[in-house]
């Protein structure tokens, strides 16, 4: 029992120190590992059973809306990245290049793609030439590399895993339908599959996406209280098109340029996951994205029958769950903690006491509550219990964001509800980016929606006093 207590005191408090109890616990529960190679980090098996899920997901979700998946080269000849100027100015800071092929330095140097709105709009720039090919509905799944200064597991890396959808429409009206229906798809997948409330509203200026007409946004929050960016959506209009050349012959014969629109999420998402549901115990997954939903324990194995009942549970349950049955030579004690650690949503405890009875107990992993179960009703019983435990975190979550979000009329109040009350503030605010740039430099918390339920709290800029323009949910953030 000593190296069962072991393993959870390894995790620090979140109340201690949240940000080290969330490295402790993507190392302990074996999400990711670090490498040789600065700010860039290894996901294992656990961590990327859970992107492999997630992507499953929603690229089925994608493809329900018509999409189409594609792949785009990895490097970007800097002239192609030069062709639209807010565009490259966002993201030069954080590009890397390639210079040398073998020995032979390059005649010009290749960006490893940040993005790739310029490869597809030179894509398209030949690919489309009438109305008739169009939309183009595409999406990629594949790395970025970002040169980030300073990095964190799954949050922030040089290089992340995500999907980029990119898409070309013949009319204005098309791609801002296209670019709030992306986000409502981010919205849903949230909130049904990983179980993670979400806010939607559109960015500010000052931060929309660079090359943007428009930038929208999902943002939830955290348990510390701090925002997290977990999908964006991006109405281009026609700037890449007129940057690139993209033209299409319309129905009158005319020559008209395309309005496009890009939309991503990446595995950040797996940080949100972690630090919306997780607890001092570990990771806590929803049963609808958990790699494996259910472990079966048995308890004194080494008992005539107890591996055999185990077995006999995992090949009734394996067609319609996704389970495991931890038959090592671990002790029980330290079986629950690694099932506790790794977020299985239940386990199923079965002993010789149990067989004898002709039961099992099932234990959630987020409430820890027990069910003494017949055999024969297992299978039913761990269906309800499956949805229970998905809606449940969900409702669990949502309560946790509602009772974190704040009023603020005037600056003092804005300030006192950030450093006393840590989570999004509810402020309106006159449009003038001077405002947004002091509140930051002052408090640190930006802009990080318009939502799209507009309310009139005020009348004042909750900075300046101004006369208020738009309601914005504030907030400091990852």
């Amino acid at each position: 029992m000593a190296k069962d207590k072991k393993l959870v005191e390894s995790i620090t408090s979140m109340q201690e120190d949240f940000a080290q109890w969330y490295t402790d616990v993507v190392k302990k529960a074996e999400l990711i590992d670090y490498s040789s190679v600065k700010g860039c980090m290894i996901i294992k098996p656990a961590g990327y059973a859970l992107w492999e899920n997630i992507q499953r997901e929603l690229d089925r979700r994608f493809k329900e809306t018509g999409v189409q998946n594609v792949y785009m080269p990895l490097f970007i000849p800097e002239s192609l990245l030069n062709k639209e100027k807010d565009h490259v100015e966002g993201f030069a800071p954080e590009v890397a290049w390639v210079t040398h092929g073998g020995q032979s330095e390059l005649q010009e140097r290749l960006c490893v793609r940040p993005t790739s709105e310029t490869l597809f709009c030179d894509f398209y720039k030949n690919d489309v030439q009438s109305y008739r090919d169009l939309p183009k509905v595409y999406n990629q799944w594949c790395s970025v590399v970002r040169w980030e200064k300073e990095t964190r597991p799954f949050l922030r890396s040089r290089e992340f895993l995500w999907q980029e959808g990119h898409t070309a429409h013949a009319t204005a009206e098309e791609a801002q339908e296209r670019t709030e229906q992306m986000l409502h798809v981010y919205e849903r997948f949230c909130e049904e599959v990983l179980a993670v409330p979400v806010i939607c509203g559109q960015k500010t200026e000052k931060e929309k996406f660079a090359g943007a007409e428009a930038t929208y946004t999902i943002e939830a929050l955290m348990h510390d209280g701090k925002a997290l960016q977990s999908g964006t959506s991006h109405n281009f209009g026609d700037g890449f098109a007129k940057a690139f050349d993209i033209q299409y012959t319309d129905t009158n014969n005319q020559l008209q340029y395309v309005h496009q629109t890009s939309w991503g999420l990446s595995t950040r998402i797996i940080g949100a996951i972690i630090m919306v549901h997780g607890d001092d115990s570990g990771l806590v997954l929803p049963p609808a994205i958990a790699p494996v939903q259910v472990m079966v324990i048995p308890i004194q194995q080494q008992k005539e029958g107890v591996l055999d009942q185990a077995n006999k549970l995992y090949e009734t349950l394996k067609t319609q769950f996704r389970v495991k049955v931890d038959d090592s030579d671990k002790s029980p004690g330290w079986k629950f903690s690694e099932q506790e650690m790794r977020g299985i949503p239940v386990r199923i405890e079965i002993g010789p006491k149990d067989i004898e009875k002709g039961q099992c107990v099932l234990v959630r992993r987020d409430t820890r509550e027990k069910y003494q179960t017949p055999l024969e009703e297992v299978p039913a019983k761990l269906a309800r219990l499956l949805d229970t435990i998905q809606a449940d975190l969900y409702e669990r979550a949502k309560a946790h964001r509602d009772s974190h979000i704040s009023d603020a009329f005037d600056y003092k109040e804005f300030q006192t509800a950030l450093d006393k009350k840590p989570g999004f503030i509810r402020a309106m605010w006159c449009g003038d980016q001077a405002c947004e740039d002091k509140i930051k430099e002052d408090t640190t918390a930006t802009s990080r929606c318009m939502p799209f339920e507009q309310e009139q709290i005020s009348d004042v800029c909750v900075c300046c006093g101004k006369p208020a323009k738009k309601l914005v949910l504030w907030g400091r953030a990852y």
